[in-house]
């Protein structure tokens, strides 16, 4: 009987987590627009331009997740996605492929690099994603991450998009979307994994989802401040 009802409560916390696909950003204006081809060049290079922020500051992100966790096995598994984004060596990992999606669109390296387009809402927001990684408990910063449920989804859809409408695009730029789709799933595999095992009470479990709605609202928030910045 207890277990039959601690399973039962584990697939409805699972369930919370997933429900929350209703609040990811691909259902944000901008993010429609752009999966339906209805974004100028200009748009496009702000989103990119202002995205690079985000994706330099994941392994900042990651790398706060693991000076406060205790858990030597996540460690070992969780520095992966540090090691996906930075590479080991000049010219690899995610934040490189994002660099040459940004040359593949028509800006400059230097110009993505000194953040000349960046808006002050998406500093902001990455900020303070940053910041709830440092501050909070690592398990709320684990779940946090776990947009990652939703992401393949998102990144194929994405990625017919780029291909279809926006064929001025080079196609090896869009290297950093392919990759994530083998990536994403194994790492929302892991965190959902961490984020089930160690939240077995109810309280935890609440902070564990206000965590992943916290993330939900910075990705919006942040598409927000591009919109903005770069209307049509």
């Amino acid at each position: 009987m207890t277990t039959t009802t601690t399973r039962t409560g584990a697939d409805g916390f699972v369930e919370t987590l997933r429900a929350h696909s209703r609040r990811y950003h691909d259902q944000h204006p901008f993010h429609v627009r752009m999966n339906a081809g209805q974004l100028s060049r200009r748009q496009i290079r702000g989103w990119v331009a202002n995205r690079f922020y985000y994706q330099e500051n994941i392994p900042r992100k990651d790398a706060a997740i693991l000076s406060n966790c205790p858990d030597l096995e996540v460690r070992r598994r969780w520095i992966r996605r540090i090691i996906d984004h930075d590479g080991t060596a000049a010219g690899e990992g995610g934040i490189e492929a994002w660099l040459r999606l940004g040359e593949a669109t028509g800006l400059t390296r230097e110009e993505v690099l000194d953040h000349r387009h960046l808006v002050p809402g998406v500093r902001f927001a990455v900020d303070a994603y940053v910041n709830f990684a440092r501050t909070r408990p690592w398990v709320e910063a684990v779940a946090s991450s776990l947009t990652e449920l939703f992401a393949p989804d998102l990144m194929a859809a994405r990625l017919a998009g780029f291909e279809r409408w926006y064929p001025w695009i080079d196609s090896e730029g869009l290297a950093y979307f392919r990759a994530r789709l083998e990536q994403a799933p194994r790492d929302c595999e892991h965190a959902l994994e961490v984020v089930t095992a160690h939240c077995l009470s109810a309280e935890s479990q609440a902070r564990a989802v206000d965590a992943l709605s916290f993330k939900c609202d910075v990705l919006w928030s942040l598409l927000d401040a591009i919109d903005q910045a770069y209307p049509e």
